[in-house]
């Protein structure tokens, strides 16, 4: 758990931490679309140089983007082995006992590894270099056309952005807890199958206690400031377009016309 790094944002010094979170929310969604477009390899080794490159050019480091990659390893294998008894397209490659392993079965995981670590990029991107007050206004800001059918702008915004800061938090308190049920002498990888189960629930009590006592926290914090939903607002920080935050939003675009184009020419 500790390798979850959703949502957490890195303080640094680089051209994408200053770029406006309009411009980076509306490039991942982008993004995030030409993931699903189906370019084949080529394709996704666009995509990859495209998110390599904002990563570098972000400062960040490429362990610290597989650190949020590691905990899907465990869903990548419960897929292979899900796809090897239903998947029966392609070349047989192996047979375990009476079972055979098509390469379509293998070829599809990879598909979905490939993906996945994509989105992982270019969301992990987006929450490190964008601090949670400026993720609200920005998501605000997109939702505002949305206001004239009744939707709630901001109360959207602001719930996406204390889910996302509040996700290390949650880590760090799962942590805290298995560390002191350890002290204790509570142990979830060894045993059998009913002791891990009643281990886990051990866990998931006390931290279900703690996210209550941390939501009504920041509840009574906003009352005790005289937040009030509907109500209309003013900021402190007022949002700006530059030239280098249209250039990004371009940039997104021309990538997936070119993933478009992959696909229908290759």
């Amino acid at each position: 758990m500790g390798n979850f790094t959703l949502g957490r944002y890195l303080p640094l010094d680089s051209p994408v931490h200053k770029m406006d979170p309009r411009a980076k929310i509306v490039a991942m969604l982008v993004m995030l679309i030409a993931v699903f477009i189906p370019a084949g390899w080529f394709g996704y080794l666009l995509l990859f140089l495209v998110a390599a490159s904002i990563i570098l050019l972000s400062k960040l480091s490429f362990r610290f983007i597989w650190k949020s990659m590691k905990p899907m390893l465990l869903m990548l294998v419960f897929l292979l082995v899900i796809n090897a008894f239903v998947m029966k397209d392609g070349v047989a490659l192996f047979h375990i006992g009476s079972f055979v392993v098509y390469s379509g079965a293998v070829f599809q995981t990879l598909y979905i590894a490939v993906r996945l670590m994509l989105m992982i990029m270019i969301t992990t991107c987006l929450t490190a270099t964008t601090k949670p007050l400026d993720m609200t206004l920005g998501i605000e800001d997109l939702l505002t056309p949305l206001k004239r059918f009744h939707v709630p702008a901001h109360e959207i915004a602001m719930l996406i952005s204390i889910a996302l800061r509040f996700i290390p938090d949650l880590i760090e308190e799962t942590q805290r807890i298995m560390k002191a049920q350890q002290s204790r002498g509570v142990d979830m990888k060894e045993g059998k199958l009913m002791e891990r189960v009643m281990a886990i629930l051990s866990l998931i009590v006390p931290l279900f206690v703690s996210a209550l006592q941390r939501a009504e926290d920041l509840a009574n914090a906003m009352e005790a400031r005289g937040y009030a939903p509907g109500e209309p607002r003013t900021r402190y920080k007022v949002l700006k377009m530059e030239a280098r935050d249209y250039r990004l939003v371009i940039g997104s675009i021309f990538v997936v016309l070119a993933m478009i184009g992959l696909a229908i020419f290759l």
